[in-house]
């Protein structure tokens, strides 16, 4: 899908036609649309492939007045609303003689929000600041889904105090892919954005210093939660492991016990059952009364002393 934009005073208009100053969105882009782009802008077609592939690194890449920024994004998957996955997709921007080209191959919060003209200050043919925005939100989304990791692992981490089940496990293991995923893509954005302080292709100014800056310091935040939280969900499923496997135990403990109550006039009942002479009480009328009595007896002083011990 292609979106073309333009920021008029305010305003955000969507445009048919590319124009000078415009934004060029592209969004799981066909051959078609990637080539008219291309035929379009003159821009190289391995920059708008590059955001295509989803093992693709972050990096900086500058051929002639053509610079590729390509950063990791962070998306969530919430088509299952009780068990959402968080992962990142590899994120273009490309700037191309006046205009800017973001490319990705599904549309996140991060691009709706500029789509939607709720961004702050946001023109788009301010090119260089534009970039440090986008830079900025991602930054601010890697920090909201990782608040949103901690709380979904506390809620499970309730559950799971009560739980003899692989569910709340599978559902931490998940959690800790998605900041094993957060925490490599950050430190690969962190690179891109160092890079871009030193190099003299990306033309800043004071106040776009400042923002990416900001933008840093955003990063290097997200990498210390990500890092800590995953930490801390890796000792948590050890732990709630072992929690598991003592209810389970706790479990079995029981279930032994009361077989062994049960066990005794069963077996009590199995030596009367048989067709053998001379047991005692064998013609006595009131036999089966006291047998039961003897029976429940011995249950019950096996019950006290499995108690005693704490086996239920």
């Amino acid at each position: 899908m292609i979106n073309i934009y333009k920021s008029v005073d305010d305003n955000l208009f969507t445009l048919k036609e590319i124009e000078d100053g415009a934004w060029i969105s592209l969004v799981d882009p066909t051959p078609e649309e990637l080539e008219f782009v291309e035929d379009e802008l003159d821009v190289d077609i391995d920059f708008l492939r590059a955001a295509l592939d989803e093992e693709e690194y972050s990096r900086i890449e500058i051929e002639g007045d053509q610079k590729l920024i390509l950063v990791d994004i962070p998306y969530l998957d919430d088509e299952d609303e009780e068990h959402p996955f968080y992962s990142t997709l590899p994120f273009g921007i490309i700037l191309a003689g006046k205009n800017i080209i973001t490319v990705c191959l599904k549309n996140t919060i991060v691009i709706d929000q500029f789509e939607k003209n709720s961004v702050r200050s946001f023109y788009t043919f301010m090119r260089y600041r534009f970039v440090l925005q986008l830079l900025f939100k991602i930054s601010k989304r890697y920090l909201l889904y990782l608040k949103q990791i901690d709380r979904m692992s506390t809620n499970i981490e309730r559950q799971l105090h009560k739980s003899m089940k692989n569910r709340e496990l599978i559902q931490l293991l998940d959690l800790e892919k998605s900041l094993v995923y957060f925490n490599t893509s950050l430190k690969g954005n962190e690179v891109v954005l160092n890079k871009m302080l030193k190099i003299d292709a990306i033309k800043l100014y004071p106040d776009d210093e400042d923002l990416l800056e900001d933008v840093i310091i955003e990063n290097k935040q997200a990498i210390e939660m990500a890092t800590i939280y995953s930490g801390i969900l890796s000792g948590m499923m050890d732990a709630f492991a072992s929690v598991i496997s003592n209810n389970l135990n706790i479990v079995m403990k029981m279930l032994t016990s009361i077989t062994i109550v049960m066990a005794i006039p069963t077996m009590i009942a199995s030596f009367y059952g048989m067709n053998v002479r001379w047991l005692p009480m064998a013609n006595n009328p009131n036999a089966f009364w006291i047998i039961m009595v003897i029976a429940g007896a011995l249950s019950l002083v096996a019950g006290v002393i499995l108690t005693k011990k704490k086996m239920f």
